[in-house]
């Protein structure tokens, strides 16, 4: 059973699909956005080993040839090289305007195929095909592509929205566990930033989740998604509530700087250990009672994640230096840290004027923690 989400922007509206073996119907899906039997495939080396024949498989079903370029896999591919390298092929494969790019990987592939497609010949329409479930519930949906800079996380980018996105819940099982939990931190960002409900929910379920229930992967995707969609069209452009959604993620970028954006720290364990300083900054200030941010961790660390920076390896720079790292953040408003704060689970909010003091002093006493 396959269920949809629509994104109903205006110009610019499609849909996100959401069920099991879709990867193997991808030719019905794409066939009616296309003009001629031809898409071109942005992918990784992990990726293409798991699912690049079966996509091809798909698309040839309907009858559509598909050409593929094969990148590095890692978040180092985010880069200005292999952005170079994918435009120029798609040149050299003669994409036109009226043609689809199809990505089909996790975030990093998804950022980088998007921004490809957004600047190739001004703007081609482009498929997410999300292989990872941080991608399928966050980053295939509401447009931001971009690539990172020696400076900081997708600091160079722009917003192009997809034209359909292909959430196939079954290639979640081909992901190692670690992969797996990593997305399960933006599911959970989705319950502590405005929907209570929810977090409950992934408390009663996130075990049976982890453990390969593929119907309540399904509930948790598309409840994640419908969520990320409302706020998208409210404010496609993050001039307001959109960055809501940046929950844990001022923390977690200058983590991600500080490990190298390397394996030491994936995307989302960062996100998760954000989500849990944030809310332990909100408590510090008062904001929102200590048993708010004991019961993120709890949940945390009851799925087996990462949720403190003591479960980092390696050396991380003095807390002085990470709050360098944040200023650099895109989030960063008239020189000012934004950071996205709770009153209490659900119950999100964007603050501007927090004292760096008391996000200083939550940071050096998490690194003595280690």
């Amino acid at each position: 059973m396959t269920e949809t989400v629509h994104v109903p922007l205006e110009g610019r509206a499609y849909d996100v699909r959401i069920g099991a073996g879709l990867v193997a119907e991808a030719g019905r899906h794409i066939a009616p956005l296309i003009h001629r039997r031809r898409v071109a495939v942005l992918t990784d080396q992990n990726v293409a080993a798991l699912h690049l024949e079966a996509l091809k498989a798909g698309l040839a079903m309907a009858d559509i040839e598909a050409t593929a370029l094969v990148l590095p896999a890692g978040e180092g591919t985010k880069n200005w090289a292999n952005l170079s390298h994918a435009v120029e092929w798609l040149l050299s494969e003669k994409i036109e305007r009226r043609d689809v790019v199809v990505a089909l990987g996790g975030g990093v592939i998804g950022d980088l195929a998007g921004f490809a497609a957004a600047i190739l010949r001004r703007g081609v329409r482009f498929v997410q095909v999300p292989t990872s479930l941080l991608a399928q519930v966050d980053s295939s949906v509401g447009g931001k592509t971009g690539i990172n800079s020696p400076s900081g996380k997708n600091l160079i980018g722009a917003f192009h929205q997809p034209a359909l996105v292909l959430a196939d819940i079954s290639v979640l099982d081909t992901l190692t566990r670690r992969d797996f939990l990593a997305g399960y931190g933006e599911v959970v960002k989705y319950g502590l930033l405005g929907d209570v409900d929810f977090f409950d929910w992934l408390e009663r379920n996130g075990p049976a989740l982890a453990e390969g229930d593929a119907g309540l992967r399904a509930e948790a995707v598309r409840r994640s998604v419908q969520m990320k969609a409302d706020i998208v069209v409210r404010d496609e452009t993050e001039q307001g509530d959109r960055a809501l959604l940046n929950l844990g993620h001022t923390f977690c970028h200058a983590l991600e700087a500080a490990t190298g954006y390397s394996d030491r720290l994936l995307h989302g364990e960062g996100v998760a250990i954000g989500c849990a300083l944030a809310f332990e900054t909100s408590a510090r200030l008062g904001l929102c009672p200590q048993e708010e941010p004991s019961r993120v961790r709890a949940h945390l660390k009851g799925m087996g994640m990462k949720t403190d920076l003591a479960d980092i390896p390696g050396t991380l720079p003095d807390a002085d230096a990470l709050l360098a790292l944040m200023g650099q953040d895109k989030k960063v408003l008239d020189g000012k840290l934004r950071f996205i704060l709770a009153r209490a689970i659900g119950r999100a909010f964007v603050a501007t004027d927090v004292d760096t003091d008391v996000v200083r002093n939550v940071l050096a006493e998490a690194l003595r923690g280690r």
